[in-house]
């Protein structure tokens, strides 16, 4: 009788999971803002992205990424960025300046395997790349420190710059659009999915509940206040990075636009069925949601996870973050930057030590109560009590 051949790969060939490297489903995009919301734990980013900056870093670290794979160079040395460091040291593999004809020879949801900056599609090898460690990274980093007098005077020219073109609207308010949202005398509270955003937001709980100040997300800062239980009043933004949950929500739309009037996310607003005011203006959506706040007689402004540091300012990598600077100098004292205050404030008293401290509460009352006359009446009351409700209940079954 003849045996029939049985077709099974794992006799031909290794397994992926016997294979070194890490094995694992592709996502891709060229923005990384945008990769992470769909970029589930275990599987591998490829992005196009110079200069990672914190936030993109800590966003690819919480979402569980496997290993990150990057076109650009994730420190190209022009200052001292942040990410790259953030994903070594939370144990993810980096690939930088690999092949550009990736993201065209893997499509978003095939399985690769990416092994000393070798990039593999099955057994085919499409791409390699430079595989970062903590010490290349290191090195790279000094490098770009020694760079950093150029950079400061890169960001005072464009500071200047800025100066020269939007001083109508940072000295007298001119160009910021009418609102239906009255802001007037009240508090506003601006999210921006920042540093630290998810723990400031936790930490102002109770700030939001006594004072109920205008919520403004900025970009995804409207569907971090989504995800925190809130419904923004106002979200601010090109419309690039917000869900189109948040953009339905009910919210007041403020569309950021060039100084030339195209407003790229105000097409996206419309094919939603929704209205939107546009805001045209050279700074960032972040410079923009604060001077409508302060332009509208806001009598506080809160920020949460916006940027105020100059580190924070490079780490974007944006010349116009010179605009955040200068916009927070136009607001000035009725602005109170939320940033690390989860940090500043946690509460002493754990949940345990304070059912602890209720439970002896209550022990020293049942105590008291038993040894002093007064106590006693009190507990042969409820004892009366307590029989004629047995007595009753037990008459409605008799």
């Amino acid at each position: 009788m003849k045996v029939p051949s049985l077709n099974v790969p794992g006799l031909r060939r290794r397994k992926a999971d016997d294979l070194p490297g890490v094995t694992a489903v592709a996502r891709i995009d060229r923005r990384t803002k945008r990769l992470t919301k769909r970029l589930q734990a275990g599987e591998i980013a490829i992005i196009d992205h110079v200069d990672i900056d914190r936030v993109s870093g800590e966003a690819l670290v919480a979402c569980g990424a496997a290993a990150v794979v990057n076109l650009a160079a994730s420190v190209s040395g022009r200052y001292p960025n942040l990410g790259p460091r953030i994903l070594i040291e939370a144990g993810v593999p980096l690939v930088d300046s690999a092949t550009p004809e990736l993201f065209e020879r893997i499509k978003d949801g095939d399985v690769v395997r990416v092994h000393d900056g070798m990039i593999y599609l099955g057994d085919e090898l499409v791409g390699k790349g430079q595989q970062q460690t903590a010490e290349t990274v290191e090195a790279a980093m000094t490098e770009a420190r020694a760079g950093f007098a150029v950079q400061m005077e890169a960001f005072v020219a464009n500071t200047m710059e800025y100066v020269r073109r939007e001083r109508d609207l940072l000295i007298d308010g001119v160009g910021v659009p009418d609102i239906r949202t009255s802001m007037d005398g009240r508090h506003v509270l601006i999210v921006v999915r920042g540093y630290h955003y998810k723990e400031d937001i936790a930490t102002l709980r109770p700030y939001i509940r006594e004072y109920r100040p205008v919520l403004i997300g900025v970009d995804g800062g409207a569907d971090a206040l989504i995800e925190a239980g809130y419904v923004p009043d106002i979200i601010v933004g090109d419309f690039d990075s917000v869900s189109e949950k948040a953009l339905c929500c009910g919210a007041e739309l403020v569309v950021h636009a060039y100084p030339d009037g195209r407003a790229p996310g105000l097409e996206r607003v419309r094919r939603l069925g929704q209205q939107a005011v546009v805001f045209p203006a050279t700074g960032t959506s972040e410079d923009i949601a604060m001077l409508l706040s302060d332009d509208k007689g806001a009598s506080l402004i809160v920020a949460v996870g916006t940027h105020w540091t100059l580190d924070e300012f490079l780490d974007k990598g944006r010349s116009g973050m010179a605009s955040t600077f200068l916009t927070r100098l136009r607001v000035g004292s009725k602005l109170v930057d939320a940033k690390g205050v989860s940090r500043l404030y946690r509460s002493r008293i754990s949940t345990p030590s304070l059912l602890l401290l209720v439970a002896t509460t209550m022990i020293t009352i049942g105590v008291v109560l038993s040894v002093s006359p007064i106590g006693q009446v009190w507990l042969n009351g409820l004892r009366v009590a307590w029989n004629g409700f047995v007595f009753w209940l037990v008459g409605l079954f008799s």
